[in-house]
């Protein structure tokens, strides 16, 4: 398994967020591999961006969105966690949502995690996966670019076809579309499930 190095992730957030479908995330848990490949992401960036959690500056819970290419973001909505991975380019700011995953392997302890057995219904949404996969505030700027850390994510080739929306759930929005999720896989959130 060859994990993303730092480079993959100093780029802007929309060419992350496209270049993350297909990968595998991989939480490392009661000694398993619990595994999933990235099927929806949101491109997220700064002070420019009414929608990013960087829009009203820098404070104690996001400030890693200014540091480090490459590590994990996670803050809390509804109760429910969201994993980012920290990308932008040198001197910028900037993360990517991961908003759902195909769940590949030990797929039970996520169905125990979630207390579920509907596999469509496991991790198609970023609060749901977070819980599948047991990502919670403690693994806030992990470095996901380290071969054998808590969660990681993976090189994976894998032909797909990538269509894009604007963001879900936003109050405000840019004039561009920053959702990107693969074109027909089951595993995709909520309203894309119209585009499939």
């Amino acid at each position: 398994m060859t994990v993303l190095t730092r480079r993959f992730y100093e780029r802007d957030p929309e060419v992350v967020a496209r270049d993350l479908l297909g990968k595998i995330l991989v939480r490392r848990l009661y000694g398993k591999n619990l595994e999933g490949i990235l099927v929806e992401t949101e491109a997220y960036y700064g002070l420019k961006d009414p929608a990013s959690r960087a829009y009203k500056g820098i404070k104690v819970y996001n400030k890693s969105l200014w540091g480090d290419p490459g590590k994990a973001f996670i803050y809390n909505v509804h109760k429910y966690w969201m994993l980012n991975a920290v990308a932008h380019e040198p001197g910028s700011v900037g993360a990517v949502l991961i908003r759902a995953v195909e769940p590949t392997k030990d797929i039970e302890i996520m169905k125990r995690n979630r207390k579920i057995n509907d596999i469509l219904e496991l991790t198609n949404g970023p609060g749901k996966l977070t819980q599948a996969f047991r990502i919670d505030k403690k693994l806030n700027e992990k470095d996901l670019t380290v071969s054998g850390a808590e969660v990681l994510i993976a090189q994976n080739e894998m032909k797909h076809e990538i269509k894009s929306s604007y963001r879900i759930g936003v109050k405000r929005d840019l004039k561009k579309k920053l959702r990107f999720f693969i074109k027909g896989n089951k595993f995709v959130s909520g309203p894309a499930k119209t585009q499939l």
